[in-house]
């Protein structure tokens, strides 16, 4: 048995050694030097794998808004501010457009309403993207111009 296996891997490697004979010549010609194979890419009627499938657009996804926990203070764009006697509430423009009022202390996603103001609106940012900020940050967002009346 053990001879069977001896003669056999003799004679696989007589039959290497045979074939790296004329490759081993051809590989130690040292006055030749072989040019790599020009590359040629054939699409044979497939998209460029490596195009930009967005064409430089912003990725955004689709989110389903169900309350203002859901919103988040970027998103958030202000019509205008109505004054009552016992307080201020501002009229804010979801994503899609839809007005809703807000009353300070209102939470959102990243934050809440820490005052409204003539005008103006005051957010606190104590997160973002979930991950609470050491230092919460104000963002004062003001009316937009083409909302604004001058009285």
């Amino acid at each position: 048995m053990k001879s069977k296996t001896i003669a056999g891997f003799l004679a696989g490697g007589a039959v290497l050694a045979l074939l790296a004979g004329p490759l081993g010549a051809q590989q130690a010609s040292p006055g030749k030097k072989e040019e790599p194979a020009a590359f040629s890419y054939s699409s044979g009627g497939r998209r460029d794998p490596f195009k930009d499938l967005l064409g430089g657009q912003e990725v955004r996804e689709k989110r389903v808004i169900t309350g203002f926990a859901d919103l988040l203070l970027d998103e958030i764009k202000i019509m205008g501010i109505v004054a009552t006697k016992a307080d201020r509430v501002a009229i804010v423009a979801l994503p899609e457009g839809f007005p809703v009022s807000v009353h300070e202390g209102d939470r959102f996603a990243e934050g809440y309403i820490l005052s409204i103001g003539d005008g103006q609106v005051v957010l606190r940012k104590t997160r973002d993207r979930g991950i609470p900020l050491q230092k919460p940050r104000d963002i004062v967002k003001e009316i937009t111009p083409e909302e604004r009346q001058d009285e």
